[in-house]
């Protein structure tokens, strides 16, 4: 890359092919090297990790430019005419996601620190609300600091404030050279508490408004274990943050050296968590659990308030076969982790059953052909049969899905029926009713296809069940 106008010419390249020829062939070759890593000395094998972490840094810097680059061509204003959104996906994160198989929270300081790059590259046309950063995307472009630096800067100092002591621009921009400094001297880790120090040296008469902005940040996110399972992230206000502690201190206490209890119910109460088989966060996850359940349960004004006339329920698959010969397993909705055929009975005993039946194609049988929105039935048919939106490789699960007719209802008088039901998350079905996508059926399935403007030739892409469920009746029925 010769300087950084070139970065951001979208005319064709070949200079980047033969450069990206030329570092694989280099990465190969201290691969091959790698291998005798056991033979150098210790001072030659601490000069290499940091050798090899600069290369990695420079690379993550040319990586951060192009991501900078794909969120430029999919920002907000374009609309569905996007990049990212022409190729079916919400945001450029998710596509840079999906292009590197990177986590989410990888992709998204990537595109970051490639938009304050290419914001950097050029100030006078840029429309960044964030200037005082533009110091760090022209480090992290020149390969001087790493993507993961570049966010913890952009954390760690955030935006002006208003008001009496406010922040300045200016002296965000002051506090930004400062911490570029220092992200070559420190990790990323402690740049991230130097800059919160930082901000809160600027900004020490500002509580309020830091108050203001824990509340406005405060949620729960759901993110994806290894293991296939969700894991829930809190992120409390203060006030929220100091009640959550209470009642984790007050689940805990007996087993932190608490307060002593004199009723002789919370002793016996205390005995049992002290004496209890479960490890702590067992425990507390056990408890927090049985709390939710019980007040989403409560026929109370309250409750119905937040959680409406639906109960939160748990919807468990099983074939038949498995259920009757008490041997195989079950799937719950949404979830491809197989459960035991003791837990499918202990469900069962406590919520009952609904059978299901399936062609030989592995296809629902239709429960309702006349309305023109699809019915509760159809709908607990379509989510057993597809297990979620069917575009492509989105996550949503069928509780965030709408129905689509395959053969639209107005346009080709479609039927409101299970064969030509398809489950899209709301993203995605706009995408398909506003892009021209199409979705076609035949004996083998549903299939995806893309308008021409993404592929000329508008070749088919499957549509696969995401159903774990409707594997297991496919195997068993093999």
């Amino acid at each position: 890359m010769a300087n950084n106008e070139d970065v951001f010419d979208e005319s064709p390249g070949g200079d980047f092919d033969s450069s990206l020829a030329g570092a694989r062939r280099a990465v190969g070759f201290v691969a091959e090297c790698a291998r005798s890593v056991d033979t150098l000395s210790d001072p030659d094998l601490l000069r290499i990790q940091r050798e090899l972490s600069e290369l990695a840094r420079e690379l993550g810097a040319s990586a951060a430019v192009v991501a900078g680059e794909i969120g430029h061509r999919s920002r907000r204003e374009l609309g569905f005419s996007g990049l990212a959104q022409r190729e079916g996906f919400r945001t450029p994160e998710a596509l840079v996601r999906h292009e590197t198989g990177f986590t989410a929270r990888s992709a998204s300081a990537l595109v970051q620190a490639g938009t304050m790059a290419r914001e950097s590259a050029a100030p006078e046309t840029s429309s960044s609300a964030e200037p005082w950063f533009r110091e760090v995307g022209a480090a992290v472009a020149a390969g001087c600091i790493s993507v993961d630096a570049a966010r913890a800067i952009r954390v760690g100092l955030g935006a002006p404030s208003e008001g009496s002591g406010a922040v300045t621009a200016d002296a965000l921009s002051v506090a930004t050279h400062l911490l570029v400094i220092e992200a070559t001297l420190v990790d990323a880790d402690e740049l991230l508490r130097l800059a919160r120090r930082l901000r809160d040296d600027l900004d020490e008469t500002g509580i309020a408004e830091r108050e203001r902005a824990a509340f406005e940040e405060r949620s729960v996110r759901r993110t994806r274990r290894p293991n296939g399972l969700s894991r829930y992230i809190i992120d409390p206000d203060i006030e929220s943050a100091a009640f959550w502690d209470d009642v984790y201190d007050t689940l805990t206490s007996p087993r932190r050296g608490g307060v002593r209890f004199v009723d002789d119910a919370d002793r016996a109460w205390a005995a049992a968590i002290a004496t209890d088989e479960r490890t702590t966060d067992q425990y507390v996850h056990d408890a927090f659990t049985q709390l939710l359940r019980i007040a989403a349960g409560a026929e109370t004004g309250e409750s119905r308030r937040i959680v409406g006339t639906r109960q939160p329920s748990v919807r468990v698959l099983v074939t038949r076969t498995a259920l009757e010969a008490r041997h195989g397993h079950g799937r719950i909705e949404g979830c491809d982790i197989p459960i035991s055929i003791e837990t499918v009975e202990r469900i069962a005993c406590e919520s009952g059953t609904v059978q299901l039946g399936f062609d030989e194609a592995g296809r629902p049988l239709d429960l309702g052909r006349e309305q023109r929105l699809y019915s509760k039935r159809q709908r607990i048919a379509l989510a057993s049969a597809q297990g979620g939106c069917l575009f492509g490789d989105c996550d949503r699960p069928p509780s965030w899905c709408e129905a689509h007719h395959s053969r639209h209802w107005k346009r080709d008088q479609g039927e409101t029926n299970i064969l030509d039901g398809v489950l899209l998350c709301r993203y995605h079905h706009l995408l398909v009713h506003n892009n021209g996508w199409e979705i076609v059926r035949d004996d083998t399935g549903f299939w995806l296809i893309p308008p021409r403007n993404v592929d000329p030739d508008q070749r088919p892409r499957p549509m696969p069940s995401k159903s774990a469920a409707l594997r297991d009746l496919k195997v068993l029925s093999a």
